[in-house]
């Protein structure tokens, strides 16, 4: 178990909380929780990654998120923001159209706005498809690209394991299968914000074959967007240090 050590303001880091089973309802990064996090960068290959364009950054709103505590969580805007950063980037691996995962980042930049909790908070992606269904036009007003029904169908099926689906649930699965294992798969690789590494991504356990500069280049934008979060960028301000660093123009 780790050892609960208070940080200068006088609590503990969230790695010693959820060492000790004491993770509040709302989580945010801290600096010794996040120095951890870089010390343990995965191995693999590099993050040169080639793509016609850069991937769009979008970021989305703190009020489209069911509470402001959320917001400004580890489930927050930047996670929704990386998530679709690596939507973008895996996506032409694996055949999606360029409209189409376009379309799948501007879902995924707000697959957890529902979120009421940084636990389980089970039903948190049928909440945010149906928050997306209705808010549409607003979303398609700041990213330029409405979110389809293939994206909104992979928002509501990202929290559900594909054992568990019901029959409504298997058949969207099977119309939409490919852009709800992308958004499985980004959601996953961005666990490397998360505390202690039990619950960092499990490769072996996605239906999509990931390069081998994915888990890099995921943990690379974590530790910069959050880095530079933590010195007092704002959160677009963050996300477009960090994807300078990986994607270099």
């Amino acid at each position: 178990m780790i050892s609960l050590t208070p940080r200068p303001g006088g609590e503990p880091s969230l790695r010693e909380l959820a060492g000790s089973g004491r993770r509040p309802d709302h989580q945010a990064m801290d600096r010794p929780t996040l120095d951890w996090i870089a010390r343990h960068r995965p191995a693999g290959a590099g993050v040169r990654v080639t793509m016609p364009h850069r991937p769009l950054l979008l970021v989305p709103n703190a009020s489209w998120f069911a509470r402001k505590e959320t917001a400004a969580s580890i489930h927050g805007v930047r996670h929704g923001a990386r998530v679709a950063v690596l939507v973008q980037l895996l996506a032409a691996g694996h055949g999606l159209p360029p409209d189409r995962a376009l379309a799948l980042a501007a879902a995924a930049a707000c697959h957890d706005c529902r979120r009421l909790n940084d636990r389980d908070d089970p039903g948190h992606g049928q909440r945010a498809a149906d928050w997306l269904t209705e808010y549409i036009a607003d979303v398609e007003a700041v990213f330029g690209t409405a979110a389809t029904t293939e994206a909104i169908t992979a928002v509501a099926l990202h929290d559900v394991p594909h054992d568990t689906f019901t029959g409504n649930q298997a058949r969207g699965y099977r119309q939409h299968q490919v852009a709800v294992d992308l958004l499985k798969a980004a959601d996953a690789l961005d666990r490397y914000r998360l505390p202690l590494a039990r619950w960092w991504p499990d490769l072996n356990r996605l239906r999509l074959q990931l390069p081998a500069w994915a888990p890099v280049l995921a943990h690379d934008l974590v530790v910069g967007s959050e880095q530079a979060h933590l010195d007092g960028a704002t959160d677009t301000q963050a996300l477009e240090h960090a994807l300078r660093a990986v994607m270099p123009e």
